[in-house]
């Protein structure tokens, strides 16, 4: 077994115009005085990293770690959701995902795409030069759009769709294969990669690569009515990271899964600050402790009601209850013997 470490943040939510939330150095005495251990970046924010220069100078990477550590912190990943969104684009949304993109590649879905997968390219030799093994991305999505069967999807088309998936992903999880650093997909809503079952289509699509693993965040899963604590039971060895993010699931006699097309606030299912959900986080930090899984427990701040200000300052101490300290001995060890062969047969009746 092993601790979980933390408690850590993801800083992309928290971006702002204003100090503190202005720059890497205002972020990091803001994250330290409310007691966290780690931060996550988000790599599209030029104000907390330049990508390209860190790919290019472990230099870079070093005074890098050596601003975040001055405050007492870790960089415990980089993150790469809205290029990774890039790699795979069904036309119907590429206006709306036109704005994750750089102005010069808008309105250009080819030359958008090889900008993403320039970026994952960079983010894997950032990450090696950071000294970091593990990486958060969304998969994007090319069939998402058909995911309720109605029209009646043709036959090989999901086949086709995670073959095309696996083509453009092959090559960036080689690069990253050759950093030494772990590509992990955050299981969502909205991307082909977005439970069990999808997971595992795009691992056979790749050949099993065994850079593809997971960002487990089991506030998607509470909004698909999906059990999130068998999910770690059956994908424990390929959990690398960890989104520490409430949601609820409320249906009335009006809504549900669906949402009605509402606002957040609206829905049935609504993403909470850690703790306001319903999500059991004691048997999810028991579950991920118990199989070893080796993370850093990342608050993601989400809600649609609490501040993010109030849920940073509650974050920390959240994850902090419910960090266990992984035993290295047996509770009955006192009580133990010496292993003694003849002793064991006698208490079997073997002679």
């Amino acid at each position: 077994m092993k601790t979980i470490k933390g408690p850590a943040v993801f800083l992309a939510q928290f971006m702002d115009d204003k100090e503190p939330f202005n720059s890497l150095d205002g972020l990091c005495k803001w994250a330290s005085d409310l007691g966290y251990k780690g931060i996550q970046i988000p790599t599209w924010e030029s104000r907390l990293i330049d990508l390209k220069k860190a790919a290019e100078s472990k230099t870079y990477c070093d005074e890098l770690k050596g601003k975040v550590n001055s405050y007492g912190l870790e960089i415990t990943e980089l993150c790469t959701h809205l290029q990774g969104q890039l790699v795979a684009v069904h036309p119907a949304y590429d206006e709306m995902f036109d704005n994750f993109a750089p102005d010069g590649y808008k309105n250009n879905p080819k030359k958008r795409q090889e900008w993403a997968v320039d970026q994952l390219l960079s983010a894997a030799k950032a990450s090696r030069n950071l000294g970091i093994d593990v990486h958060g991305t969304f998969s994007g999505a090319l069939l998402w759009h058909t995911w309720h069967p109605w029209p009646q999807r043709p036959p090989g088309l999901v086949e086709l769709g995670f073959k095309e998936l696996a083509n453009r992903w092959t090559p960036i999880l080689n690069a990253f294969d050759e950093q030494g650093v772990d590509v992990c997909y955050e299981v969502h809503p909205g991307e082909d990669i977005h439970d069990g079952v999808t997971f595992e289509r795009f691992r056979e699509a790749t050949g099993n690569h065994k850079r593809a693993n997971i960002l487990y965040d089991p506030s998607h899963f509470v909004l698909q009515q999906l059990d999130y604590i068998e999910y770690i039971d059956n994908y424990h060895e390929f959990i690398k990271m960890f989104h520490v993010k409430d949601s609820e699931f409320n249906p009335t006699g009006k809504k549900g899964a669906f949402g009605g097309y509402g606002d957040w606030i609206d829905r049935a299912g609504r993403y909470r600050s850690p703790g306001d959900g319903q999500i059991d986080f004691k048997t999810i930090f028991t579950k991920l402790t118990e199989y070893g899984c080796d993370v850093w427990a990342v608050m993601e701040w989400e809600c649609c009601i609490k501040s993010p200000e109030q849920g940073a300052r509650e974050g920390a101490p959240f994850i902090a209850s419910h960090i266990i300290e992984a035993t290295q001995k047996k509770f009955d060890d006192f009580a133990g013997a010496k292993t003694d062969e003849a002793k064991l047969k006698r208490i079997l009746g073997i002679n």
